[in-house]
C-alpha cells in the first residue's frame, strides 16, 4: 500500500526559516523525505539549519528572501526552478508581530505588520502558484494563528492580517483547485519562540494562558510534525480551503473550574 505521508521526491519550500516555527517546519518535511529551500531576509543565519539538514541526507537551497520585495521573491523562485525544476510545498511562514495598545499604533506599524503577514503571503503564493499551476499540482500551507478565529488585545494589526490569511487561502483555495492546487491554513497556539520569548517569561501571563489550554501545556515542536506533513502530503489531496488549528485546544474557549452539580 503506497504511504501517503511519503514527501521523498519532493520539494518543499519553507519561507522564515532562520528560527522559530519554519525550523519546526522544516524538520518534519526533511523528516518525511522532502528536499528543501528555505529563506531568510538575513541568508548567514541559515546556515546552520542547512548543515543540521544536510546530516539527514537531504538537499538544502538557502536563499535570501524578504517578502516585501517583489525582486527577491521573482529571483528565489527562479533559482528553485533553476536548482530543483519545481515546487511542490510552500509552506508561507514568514511573519511578524507587534505588541501595544490600539490607541498607539502608527500607520508605519500597521503596514509593517500588514504588509509582511498579508501582502508578503499572498505574493509568495502568487508567484509559487503560477508554477505549481503549470504543472497541475501542488501544497500550499499557509501559517496563520489562533488569531485567525478570534481576536486579542494589544494587537490589532496581527489580528487583522492573519484573519485576512485565512480569507485570502479560501479564495485561493477555490480559484486554484482545478489546477490540482491545494490552499490550507496550519494555525499553531501558543508555541514559544524567539518572537513572544517575552510574554513566556511573565509568569501571570503564562499561567493565565496555561489555564485556558485543555491540554494543560504550551506546544513542542513536534506537535506539527503530523499537521504539516499531512497538509503537504498526498493525505490530504482531497482538502483544501480550511484552517486547522493545532493549539491544545485554546480556541475552545475552555477554563478551568469548578465542577458543580448540574441539577
Amino acid at each position: 500500500m503506497k504511504n501517503l505521508f511519503d514527501l521523498s521526491g519532493k520539494v518543499a519550500l519553507v519561507t522564515g526559516a532562520s528560527r522559530g516555527l519554519g525550523q519546526y517546519f522544516g524538520r518534519a518535511l526533511a523528516g518525511a523525505g522532502a528536499d528543501l529551500v528555505i529563506t531568510s531576509r538575513d541568508l548567514a543565519r541559515l546556515k546552520p539549519f542547512q548543515e543540521e539538514m544536510e546530516r539527514l541526507g537531504r538537499r538544502v537551497l538557502p536563499l535570501k528572501l524578504d517578502v516585501l520585495s517583489q525582486s527577491d521573491i521573482e529571483d528565489m523562485v527562479r533559482a528553485i526552478m533553476d536548482t530543483y525544476g519545481k515546487i511542490d510545498i510552500l509552506v508561507n511562514n514568514a511573519g511578524l508581530n507587534i505588541r501595544r495598545p490600539a490607541a498607539e499604533f502608527s500607520w508605519e506599524d500597521w503596514d509593517t505588520v500588514l504588509d509582511t503577514n498579508l501582502k508578503g503571503a499572498f505574493f509568495v503564493a502568487q508567484a509559487v502558484g503560477k508554477r505549481m499551476i503549470e504543472r497541475g499540482y501542488g501544497r500550499i500551507i499557509n501559517i496563520g494563528s489562533c488569531t485567525c478565529v478570534f481576536g486579542m488585545e494589544g494587537i490589532g494589526p496581527y489580528c487583522a492580517s492573519r484573519g485576512g490569511v485565512l480569507q485570502m487561502s479560501r479564495s485561493l483555495a477555490a480559484e486554484w483547485g482545478p489546477h490540482g492546487v491545494t490552499v490550507n491554513v496550519l494555525a499553531p497556539g501558543w508555541f514559544k519562540t524567539a518572537q513572544n520569548q517575552n510574554l513566556y517569561d511573565n509568569k501571570a501571563w503564562f499561567e493565565y494562558i496555561m489555564d485556558r489550554i485543555p491540554l494543560g501545556r504550551p506546544g513542542q515542536p513536534n506537535d506539527l510534525d503530523g499537521t504539516v506533513i499531512f497538509l503537504a502530503s498526498d493525505a490530504s489531496a482531497y482538502v483544501t480551503g480550511q484552517i486547522i488549528l493545532v493549539d491544545g485546544g485554546f480556541t475552545t474557549g475552555a477554563t478551568k473550574a469548578i465542577i458543580t452539580d448540574p441539577r
